[in-house]
C-alpha cells in the first residue's frame, strides 16, 4: 500500500516513514505543501498523511482542499498539534478523514490506518484495475493476464500501476521518476529503461495486442492503443 506524507519536521517525518516502511508500506515523504499538493495530484496513493502546519505559512488543510475540488477521494489523516476540539472539527470539515493529534502512540497511528483503509477499500472498483486482459488486485497485488499470472517484484508492481492508472496517456521520465522513484531529479543512469524493458516482457511477451509502448521523444504510454 502506497502512503504520501507531507510533514516538514524532519525529526517526525523521519519517525513517520521508518515506522511505515518497517510495517510494509511503500511511502514518498514531501517537507512542504508545494511538492506536497504536486505529489498528491499524481495517482497511486492509498492514503495520505497530512500536517496540519506547513512552513511558510502555508495549511496542510489548504492540500486537503485542492484535492476535493479535483475530485479526488483519497483518504487522508490530519496530524496536528492544534488539539482543540474547534481544531479538529476544521480539519474534518475542510476535507480530512481523521484527525490525530501530537505526540501520538504509533500504534494508535496504524489503528487509523488500517480503518481507514478498510473504509476505502470497500470500494470495490477502487481496488480492482483493469486494461483489456490485463487485471490488477491492488489489495493482494496480484498482476493477471488472459488468466495467467504474473509475478512482479514490488518496483515492477508499482511502475504498472502507476502506467495503468494513467491508462492512453503519455507519461514522462519525470513523472516515473518523482512518483514510482520518489526522485525530484534525474539521477542520470538507464534504470526507468531497464525496468521498462523486464515490464514489458513480462506484460506483453506473448500476448496480443501490446500494451506497453515506447512514444519517442515523449515517454511511455499504456493501453491498446499505442
Amino acid at each position: 500500500m502506497r502512503v504520501l506524507v507531507i510533514e516538514d519536521e524532519a525529526d517526525m517525518a523521519r519517525y513517520l516513514c521508518e515506522g511505515l516502511r518497517q510495517e510494509g508500506y511503500e511511502v514518498m515523504h514531501c517537507p512542504d505543501a508545494v511538492t506536497g499538493l504536486h505529489a498528491a495530484q499524481e495517482t497511486g496513493w492509498d492514503l495520505m498523511i497530512v500536517d496540519r502546519m506547513l512552513p511558510n505559512e502555508q495549511d496542510g488543510l489548504s492540500i486537503i482542499q485542492a484535492l476535493r475540488a479535483q475530485k479526488i477521494k483519497t483518504p487522508v489523516l490530519v496530524l496536528s498539534a492544534l488539539a482543540s476540539l474547534d481544531e479538529r472539527v476544521k480539519g474534518l470539515r475542510g476535507g480530512g478523514d481523521d484527525y490525530l493529534t501530537k505526540p501520538f502512540a504509533f500504534p494508535e497511528l496504524l489503528a487509523r490506518i488500517e480503518a481507514l483503509t478498510r473504509r476505502s477499500a470497500s470500494n470495490e472498483e477502487s481496488r480492482m484495475l483493469k486494461v483489456a486482459d490485463l487485471s490488477i488486485d491492488l489489495r493482494t497485488r496480484r498482476v493477471e493476464r488472459a488468466g495467467q499470472v504474473i509475478t512482479l517484484q514490488p518496483r515492477e508492481f508499482r511502475l504498472l500501476e502507476y502506467l495503468v492508472r494513467n491508462e492512453n496517456q503519455v507519461v514522462t521520465r519525470s513523472m516515473l521518476l518523482e512518483s514510482v522513484w520518489g526522485f525530484h531529479f534525474d539521477p542520470g543512469t538507464n534504470v526507468i529503461d531497464v525496468q521498462i524493458s523486464r515490464l514489458r516482457t513480462k506484460i506483453d511477451k506473448g500476448h496480443s495486442p501490446a500494451l506497453l509502448h515506447t512514444v519517442r521523444g515523449a515517454g511511455y504510454k499504456f493501453g491498446i492503443d499505442g
